[in-house]
C-alpha cells in the first residue's frame, strides 16, 4: 500500500466531512475567525486523548465523557477563550455551546464534542457563541477556515491530508488539522487537533490507534515544558469510503496505523516548528536505546533542554549540552557507548571527542531544521522528538499575552 500526500489537503479532505467558521468577536483582533464547526454527514466511530493535567477545562471534561461512547458526529471549537474558570458554570456553558452547534448541524447534542482554547480563568462569552454558531456555513471546502478558527498565538494554520492507495485505487483518506504554539509539552500540550478518515473502523481499535498515535507523535513534541488544561485530540472515522470494518489484525489495520502516524507526525512537526518565537525546528533522533520508553525519554529531554534550545538559536555546535541533557533524562546513558551527530556531522564518538569544523557545523545549523542524532549503543529501540529553539520573542509573546 502507498501513501499519497493530498495537495492542499485538510481536515475535510476525507469523504463525508464538512466544516466552517466565523468571526464571532471572541478574539481581540477584529475580523479574526474564532468559532468553528467540523462535522461528519453521519455518526462516526470516535476516539479521543485528552490532557493529563489534573486541572482540566470544561470542554475537556464534556468531550472526554462523550467520546467514551465511541461515537461522535462533530466538534465545535473556539479560540480566544479557554472556557476554563474551573467551576460548574464553565461546564454548563460548554454543554450549551455543544447543544447550539448540534442543533445547527442537525444531529443529537450528545454526538457533539466541544473545545475551547485561549485565555484561562475567564468565563466564555456565551452571547457571542450563541450569535456566531447560526452564521457558520458548512461545506466540504471549509477545512482551511476551521483550521484558522482554532489558532491562538500560532503564526500559521496547520493542516495535512493523505490518501492510502493500493494498485492505484484509493482505499481511504486521512486528514487533520491542529493548533498550538506555546504551552506545549509531552503528555499532550496546549494543543487542539482533529483527525478525520472516511475509513470504516471498529471504535475500540480506533481508540487503540489514537493512543498509539498520540504517544508516538504529539507526546514526542515539546516547546516549553508546560502542559495546558485544554489539550484535545479527537479522531473521527465515518466509513464513507465503504468496505469491511477495519479491526485489529484485519488486512487494512497496518495501513490505517501507518496513515494515522503519518498525519500525526506531520502535524507535530508543524506544531514544533511554529513554537512561540521559534526560528528553528529541532529534531532529536535517538537510536539503539535499551527500550522504547528509554529512547523516547532521552529524545524528549534533549528536545526540551533550554541550553540545547538556546545553542540552536545561536547556531552554536555545543555538543556538551546535548550529551549532558541526555545524561539527566533518568534513562540509561553510558558515555563510553554514546555517539552524537549534529546536522549529520559526527561530533562525539563512543566516549571520544571528535575534531570537527566548528564554522562548518555552525553554518549547517542556520538551516530551518536542526537534526540531533544520539546513538546510545545499548539496544535496538529508536525514537524521535520534535522541539524548537528558544528566543527572546518567546518571553515577549508570553509576557504580553493578556496585557
Amino acid at each position: 500500500m502507498d501513501i499519497e500526500v493530498i495537495e492542499g489537503g485538510h481536515v475535510t479532505s476525507p469523504q463525508g466531512f464538512s466544516a466552517g467558521a466565523v468571526a464571532a468577536g471572541i478574539k481581540k483582533r477584529a475580523g479574526a475567525l474564532d468559532l468553528g464547526l467540523l462535522v461528519s454527514d453521519r455518526p462516526a466511530a470516535a476516539a479521543g486523548v485528552f490532557t493529563q493535567n489534573l486541572v482540566r477545562s470544561a470542554p475537556v471534561q464534556v468531550s472526554e465523557k462523550r467520546a467514551q461512547s465511541g461515537q461522535l458526529q462533530g466538534v465545535v471549537a473556539n479560540s480566544g477563550n479557554a472556557n476554563a474558570p474551573f467551576d460548574q458554570k464553565g461546564i454548563d456553558d460548554a454543554e450549551v455551546m455543544a447543544a447550539l452547534a448540534a442543533k445547527h448541524a442537525g444531529f443529537d447534542e450528545q454526538l457533539m464534542a466541544v473545545a475551547s482554547t485561549g485565555v484561562t480563568g475567564v468565563y466564555l462569552p456565551l452571547d457571542k457563541v450563541e450569535a456566531g454558531i447560526p452564521r457558520i456555513e458548512l461545506s466540504h471546502d471549509g477545512g482551511p477556515d476551521f483550521a484558522l478558527s482554532i489558532m491562538t498565538t500560532d503564526t500559521k494554520p496547520k493542516s495535512y491530508a493523505i490518501a492510502m492507495k493500493e494498485g492505484g485505487q484509493t482505499l481511504f483518506r486521512v486528514g487533520g488539522c491542529a493548533k498550538g504554539s506555546g504551552m506545549i509539552h509531552p503528555n499532550m500540550a496546549t494543543m487542539l487537533s482533529y483527525i478525520t478518515t472516511d475509513a470504516n473502523v471498529d471504535a475500540p481499535f480506533l481508540q487503540e490507534l489514537t493512543r498509539e498515535t498520540a504517544d508516538a507523535t504529539y507526546n514526542m513534541m515539546t516547546v516549553d515544558g508546560d502542559t495546558s488544561c485544554s489539550d484535545t485530540l479527537l479522531v473521527f472515522a465515518n466509513s464513507a469510503a465503504g468496505g469491511p470494518a477495519i479491526t485489529k489484525g484485519s488486512p487494512q489495520a497496518e495501513a490505517l496505523r501507518s496513515a494515522l502516524l503519518a498525519v500525526g507526525t506531520e502535524l507535530s512537526r508543524m506544531l514544533a516548528r511554529d513554537g512561540e518565537g521559534a526560528t528553528h525546528l529541532i529534531t532529536v533522533e535517538v537510536v539503539n536505546g535499551p527500550t522504547l520508553a528509554h529512547a523516547r525519554n532521552v529524545a524528549r529531554t534533549v528536545a526540551l533542554s533550554s541550553l540545547v534550545k538556546t545553542a540552536v538559536t545561536g547556531n552554536d555546535p555545543n555538543w556538551g549540552r546535548i550529551l549532558v541533557a541526555a545524561g539527566r533524562s533518568g534513562s540509561p546513558v553510558e558515555v563510553a557507548k554514546t555517539s552524537v551527530r549534529l546536522q549529520d556531522v559526527l561530533i562525539f564518538d563512543t566516549g571520544r571527542v571528535i575534531e570537527f569544523d566548528d564554522a562548518d557545523v555552525s553554518k549547517r545549523m542556520e538551516q530551518d531544521e536542526v537534526r540531533i542524532q544520539i546513538d546510545l549503543g545499548l539496544g535496538t529501540h529508536s525514537a524521535t522528538a520534535w522541539g524548537c529553539d528558544l528566543t527572546t520573542d518567546y518571553v515577549h509573546i508570553n509576557a504580553d499575552y493578556r496585557t
